[in-house]
């Protein structure tokens, strides 16, 4: 279970998508993810999995890579179907005691499922094809104007892609303490829900001590180096916008625009 979390992991390899502006691909998740609430009817649905099936063809990542990481996220996607299918109001289609499955229940719920994998796959297609260092970047450069604000934008930045690269590290550092608490005889899969919970325990005690172990690590790294964030920090690799990212900026500007179409007239 804990490899087939995908997100904050990077797939390397060459494609259009790989050499886009992080600042381009932040935007396009974060419009793509708009889009499927603003969208209402199996049109928009459809034309945002045509756009999606594009991206990830575009990327070079294999598919089952992607789907991978939806097998992280199968409980809350059936505590989600299973709460819209049977507390939706509406036409009755189904009553079994008082339990009742409705017309738009079922519409609801399905709906939702399919909002909610679109989404999590729209994520990875950003981070799988994304350095976190890039997308460090690309978040300092488009959160720029908050300074205006007293934001500390490069720290924030800063925070989120360390939170990034640490996620493939603690799920490869947890397997190996699970594999060690096995090894002496510990069970995680047998018993009911509590007892799994209980069992849990030792495993999450060495988990956080080791989390806050590389935190201290990482720190006193940071420091031995003079890192110092701000407005006089350079940039090895500065971000400038090619013609492929204006291009990109073009047809992500005329997906949005259909998909508030499709809203209005469908």
């Amino acid at each position: 279970m804990l490899r087939d979390i995908t997100l904050g992991q990077y797939y390397q390899t060459e494609s259009v998508i790989h050499k886009l502006d992080p600042r381009v691909k932040l935007v396009a998740t974060i419009c793509f993810i708009i889009s499927l609430f603003v969208v209402k009817s199996w049109v928009g649905y459809v034309a945002a999995a045509a756009f999606l099936a594009v991206m990830i063809k575009l990327s070079n990542v294999p598919f089952k890579y992607m789907v991978k990481g939806m097998k992280a996220i199968v409980f809350i996607l059936l505590i989600t179907v299973v709460f819209n299918l049977f507390l939706t109001p509406g036409e009755t289609l189904v009553a079994v005691w008082k339990l009742r499955i409705t017309r738009e229940g079922l519409e609801l719920a399905v709906m939702m499922a399919v909002r909610l994998s679109f989404l999590i796959v729209g994520s990875s297609v950003m981070t799988l094809t994304t350095t976190p260092n890039s997308l460090t970047d690309g978040m300092e450069k488009l959160m720029k104007p908050l300074k205006l604000f007293k934001v500390p934008v490069h720290e924030v930045a800063m925070m989120m892609s360390i939170a990034l690269r640490f996620i493939p590290i603690l799920l490869e550092e947890t397997d190996k303490i699970m594999k060690a608490q096995i090894a002496r005889g510990a069970d995680f899969e047998s018993g009911n829900l509590v007892r799994k919970a209980k069992a849990m325990v030792p495993l999450l005690v060495p988990l956080f001590i080791s989390a806050f172990r590389r935190a201290n690590d990482l720190a006193m790294a940071m420091e031995a180096r003079c890192y110092r964030g701000g407005e006089h920090r350079t940039k090895m690799k500065p971000l400038k916008y090619a013609a492929r990212d204006r291009v990109a900026y073009g047809v992500l500007a005329a997906y949005f625009a259909l998909c508030i179409v499709i809203r209005i007239y469908l």
